[in-house]
């Protein structure tokens, strides 16, 4: 009786010491697997999936260490926004499912980089120096029947060393129902660039905020688009707005002028580019005058987005440089005309102006400047789709003018210029 009980003991026995090996080689093959997490970058979210396909009877229970990093484990997933940039060790704590109360670990490592971001300093400019000018700037208000939100914040580049936001805008509603919206780009190279971009869209604001001029303007805007006038009178009347127009940026130049002279400059210190856009609904649709000097686009985009119009002429350099400025005397030759748009519409979804710190990293060559789904791929963007997750609300747009702000922060490397946005929506 004892040696039969003894042999079917060993017999029993056999089978379960073969399955203790594989369940023991099967831990060891895991353990030696080599893993490599993807790195994460500090303040951007992260999410890594690890492939289990290999070990079907391996079952992750927790990863220790996870929680200094900001992010959580669950269903065989690393995911989360972590906070500061450091090489973590984490232990895989896991078991097989034929033993399941048997936990080991496993040691991975997660390399989380620096946020660039925090790699540039933030230097506030001198309060104290002549033509001070704030870091940021925003507006936000009616234009016209629409809204307008616009958003100017100095570059990193500037930030870095002190320097001050050398973009401006000025927004303005003006007599019969007209508004009008500039922006400027103050030149990099220029020492006193700041005051030209301010200068130069207040003045060419100012101009306009007349009674005389806009009455001007509408009766050949009439004569141009109401029936019962011949097309020499349409003509005549196109062009009596862009002398107008001429006027009025000959206006700014000279004033740039002026302000050098005044205080022992020369008017290349005060190199600025110069767009704006005047506005006005008629009876037979919005009316919009535009013009450009620089690298600084203006966009009409129709209703239903299968149309972008580029608003202005634009002056970009294939190396660099060049760009023209309202300060240069060669830009008020034969060409200027061709530097004024007169346009109507029946409507329109999207009026943009922006400086070439939101143009050159969101757009990046000018023949997507009047492709529609560079646009699209814009304003999904603007909605929060990018890396920051940050979004301006043209719906709930209470806090636009921040938001915008915010959005204007984003991360581009390589691109770190004082950035302007203006959008009437």
């Amino acid at each position: 009786m004892m040696g039969k009980f003894f042999r079917k003991s060993a017999s029993d026995s056999k089978p379960k010491t073969m399955e203790q090996a594989a369940v023991y080689k099967e831990k060891e093959e895991f353990k030696d697997a080599h893993w490599v997490l993807k790195n994460a970058s500090a303040k951007q979210f992260y999410e890594f999936s690890l492939d289990m396909e290999d070990f079907p009877n391996i079952k992750i229970q927790n990863i220790s260490g996870l929680e200094e990093t900001g992010l959580t484990f669950e269903n065989d997933t690393i995911s989360g926004t972590p906070v500061t940039n450091n090489m973590y060790h984490l232990d895989v704590q896991f078991y097989h499912t034929h033993d399941q109360k048997q936990i080991e670990a496993k040691k991975i490592q997660l390399f989380v980089n620096a946020d660039p971001k925090d790699l540039w300093k933030n230097i506030p400019s001198d309060k104290n120096a002549v033509f001070y000018k704030s870091e940021e700037d925003s507006f936000k208000g009616s234009f016209s029947d629409k809204k307008i939100v616009v958003a100017s914040k100095r570059g990193r580049s500037h930030a870095h060393e002190g320097k001050f936001r050398e973009d401006d805008f000025a927004v303005n509603i003006l007599p019969n129902d007209w508004n009008i919206v500039s922006v400027s780009d103050g030149a990099g190279s220029a020492i006193a660039s700041r005051e030209g971009s301010r200068l130069a869209t207040v003045t060419i604001n100012q101009f306009f905020n007349s009674q005389e001029i806009l009455s001007g303007l509408e009766n050949n805007i009439n004569r141009m688009y109401a029936s019962g006038y011949s097309r020499e009178e349409q003509l005549d009347a196109e062009q009596n707005i862009k002398n107008v127009l001429s006027e009025s940026v000959l206006h700014v130049h000279q004033t740039l002028e002026k302000t050098a002279a005044e205080n022992v400059l020369s008017v290349n210190d005060l190199h600025a580019t110069l767009i704006f856009t005047l506005l006005k609904k008629f009876s037979f649709g919005y009316v919009i005058l535009s013009f450009g000097v620089g690298d600084c686009p203006i966009n009409l985009i129709n209703p239903d987005f299968s149309e972008v119009k580029l608003l202005n002429q634009m002056d970009v350099g294939e190396f660099g440089g060049g760009t023209r400025f309202i300060t240069m005397k060669e830009i008020f030759n034969d060409q200027m005309n061709s530097r004024f748009r007169i346009i109507c519409v029946k409507d329109f979804s999207y009026l943009v102006l922006m400086t070439d710190g939101i143009y050159d990293p969101k757009f990046i060559t000018e023949n997507k400047l009047e492709d529609t789904e560079s646009w699209t791929s814009f304003f999904e963007d603007l909605a929060g789709n990018n890396d920051d997750r940050t979004k301006a609300d043209f719906i709930n747009d209470e806090k636009i003018d921040e938001e915008l702000l915010i959005w204007s922060d984003f991360w581009s490397r390589g691109n770190h210029d004082d950035r302007t946005l203006a959008i009437i929506y």
